[in-house]
């Protein structure tokens, strides 16, 4: 059973008094889709342990943030395959949210990327009326799978014609007023999402661990190469574990 991290202030000024649901706070009376993407990295750059899966790279303080953003979310958006990898499921309720999701859901969507709609028939069917399952897919998507996604609950936008343009996912989440977007990567979306210029912030969970050349960095795939500079707004630290948040400069 995981034990209550205690976290320290580094950056912008030191303290041992940290209010994370204050920190990380999405900026206030938003007009348009905020996109905050959080990801976990080995000391050396790896996006994921000797599994393929995060689990290696995190710990009870890296799940309390994580659970804090998904407190403070509208939707958690994730690409198909690290929705297949992590065992992505609706997202359910925690007694902490009360205060955090004050006029909302009782707990963010989910929003799946896929072209194949190869998702797990649990995150189709298990989400809550007022939180379903998003499903961004293509124009070409098998129409068996698309029939049977709407059949289980969840909500099939089209946001392409061979790929899923994040620009349109962009959008289909604004309509829905859906503006305090999670992504959570993989890298490949991470990647696409950066290249379109679409990702206001990073939070970046550094782990004490290396893992050598064989994992992905944090941003990979076949997107046009691309930069942004970015602006540390703080940097935490728990039991070895970083906590950076940047965003767009």
């Amino acid at each position: 059973m995981d034990t209550d991290p205690r976290f320290r202030a580094l950056l912008p000024a030191p303290s041992a008094q940290v209010d994370l649901a204050a920190l990380y706070a999405y900026p206030a009376a938003l007009d348009r889709p905020w996109v905050r993407c959080n990801m976990v990295s080995s000391a050396d750059g790896g996006a994921w342990g000797p599994s393929g899966r995060t689990a290696e790279l995190s710990s009870p303080a890296d799940r309390r943030v994580m659970g804090v953003l998904r407190g403070l979310c509208d939707v958690v958006l994730a690409g198909a395959a690290t929705a297949r990898i992590e065992g992505y499921r609706p997202v359910r309720p925690r007694e902490v949210w009360g205060r955090l999701r004050e006029g909302r859901p009782d707990t963010p969507s989910v929003a799946v990327v896929t072209r194949t709609l190869d998702v797990h028939p649990d995150l189709l069917a298990g989400a809550p009326g007022d939180a379903p399952t998003l499903v961004f897919t293509t124009a070409d998507a098998p129409e068996g799978r698309v029939r049977a996604a709407k059949d289980a609950g969840a909500e099939v936008v089209v946001a392409g014609d061979r790929s899923v343009e994040p620009a349109a996912a962009v959008r289909a989440l604004a309509e829905r007023g859906l503006y305090r977007v999670l992504c959570e990567g993989g890298p490949h979306l991470l990647a696409e999402f950066t290249a379109a210029g679409l990702v206001d912030e990073v939070c970046l969970t550094t782990s004490p661990h290396l893992l050598g050349p064989a994992a992905s960095r944090i941003v990979a795939g076949d997107a046009p190469s691309h930069t942004a500079d970015l602006r540390l707004e703080h940097l935490l630290e728990s039991e070895g574990t970083l906590f950076s948040r940047y965003t767009r400069a």
